[in-house]
């Protein structure tokens, strides 16, 4: 098992770094996924296909953490036909996901991907990075949050403006699930068990996933 990265919450103190810590908590956990973002494509499942970034080059690093927060699965996703992943920052709790340490760049261009923009605009960080928050817009993935840093680079994610209890819960697709489970166990921090416990009590999965049906979807044992 891989050994846990711990996020410091302190702010780091450059707002214009040049690479960053994308900390993906739903399907970006798994790197082939990701990898449509960055290279361009259509993962398997996904009914889009993702222009990629300007520069495709993979992540330099990839890690385990866990983010203070929630998750919860609420809107429609046409692509993957259920419920999306989103992140709530001000709930108890903790978010496994997995950080991809990315340039700058990539990150904007991954944000912008995720917002159904074309990418090729940078981001200006200072906001998030020394407020903790900044509001692109009021779409789904347009809240930019930074959790802290880790090896002094901050530690990025985007997720909806609104609150968990504010909007209705959908649970995941199959396809959705089975991407984040595959995604967050090649982490390597977390057996199967754990990580199957974790989604099936997530907000819009619990009731609708069990634990068991968790892991016969990616073991294939019923």
């Amino acid at each position: 098992m891989k050994a846990l990265r711990s996020i410091d919450a302190t702010p780091p103190a450059d707002r214009h770094p040049r690479r960053v810590w994308y900390t993906s908590y739903g399907s970006n956990t798994h790197l082939d996924r990701l990898a449509a973002y960055l290279r361009g494509g259509r993962p398997p499942g996904a009914a889009r296909e993702y222009p990629g970034c300007r520069d495709p080059a993979p992540p330099a690093r990839s890690v385990p953490v866990e983010l203070t927060g929630a998750l919860y699965f609420a809107t429609w996703s046409p692509v993957w036909e259920g419920g999306r992943a989103f992140y709530d920052p001000l709930a108890e709790g903790r978010v496994l996901a997995r950080a991809h340490l990315v340039t700058a760049g990539q990150f904007a261009d991954i944000a912008a991907q995720e917002m159904y923009r074309g990418p090729g605009l940078d981001l200006d960080l200072a906001e998030v990075i020394g407020r903790g928050r900044a509001v692109l817009g009021e779409g789904r993935y347009e809240t930019l949050v930074c959790a802290g840093r880790l090896d002094g680079l901050p530690v990025l994610t985007f997720t909806a403006p609104w609150r968990m209890n504010d909007v209705r819960w959908v649970p995941p697709s199959a396809a959705y699930v089975r991407f984040l489970v595959t995604g967050l166990l090649s982490a390597g921090a977390w057996d199967l068990e754990a990580v199957a416990s974790y989604v099936a009590a997530c907000p819009g999965a619990e009731g609708h996933w069990s634990v068991r049906d968790v892991m016969e979807l990616v073991t294939g044992h019923g």
